[in-house]
């Protein structure tokens, strides 16, 4: 499973871990009546208040306040959450066990771009396993609404390095945008993008006859 070079990874969560469903959450904010729900949930260019609670620069309450405006009526925190909560399905049991498997060989991070209502509920619901928690699963956890940076900024990235004193060059990070891996690949982090649902496992298998496409380096052998 081990490949030679690389000792660190950097592991996204939405839609490289979690699964996601934007069209499920769009229609349970459709019942709540939230005017013009595909266009604050765009995936490429968000409404400004998600980008600020995902930076931590709105608390949930704050979130919650300007979800409650745009609908124009009484709508319980507890309604907005499930609604909200409802863009998140699941971590596939196969990648709660790859993520143990990883840890094995490699230092592993999370690093991601999400916000304390999403995360409470992943802490709740989608890690437990087993006997396993979120903490069992990474070296350090590193998140968007925590940190008050984001991706793709150069600085989030930087912080993790800092913070952790890992080397670039030794390091593989693995997030679906593509933003935010040609940012890591600047700082000279080695980058996977997969597509959605992928089962990207195949990163570390031994017999691996090529490296994949989107891999940074392509000469980076495996072990």
């Amino acid at each position: 499973m081990k490949r030679k070079g690389i000792k660190n990874l950097i592991i996204d969560f939405g839609g490289v871990l979690i699964d996601l469903d934007r069209q499920r959450c769009i229609e349970n904010f459709k019942k709540l009546e939230l005017p013009d729900v595909e266009v604050m949930l765009d995936l490429y260019h968000q409404q400004d208040f998600f980008r600020k609670y995902e930076k931590g620069l709105i608390s949930s309450a704050e979130f919650r306040d300007v979800i409650r405006g745009k609908i124009g009526k009484a709508v319980t925190d507890a309604q907005i959450d499930e609604a909200w909560n409802s863009f998140l399905i699941g971590i596939p049991e196969y990648k709660l066990d790859l993520l143990l498997r990883l840890r094995k060989d490699y230092v592993v991070y999370l690093l991601s771009n999400t916000n304390d209502i999403h995360w409470q509920w992943s802490c709740r619901n989608a890690f437990p396993y087993k006997t396993f928690r979120v903490e069992d699963y990474f070296e350090h956890i590193y998140l968007s609404y925590e940190m008050r940076m984001a991706k793709p900024d150069a600085e989030i990235f930087q912080k993790v390095l800092n913070d952790t004193g890992i080397s670039p060059g030794e390091t593989l990070f693995i997030d679906d945008s593509e933003d935010n891996c040609r940012t890591a690949e600047a700082l000279g982090i080695f980058t996977y993008t997969p597509k959605a649902g992928e089962d990207w496992s195949f990163l570390f298998e031994k017999r691996q006859s090529a490296a994949p496409a989107g891999w940074l380096n392509h000469n980076l052998s495996c072990g």
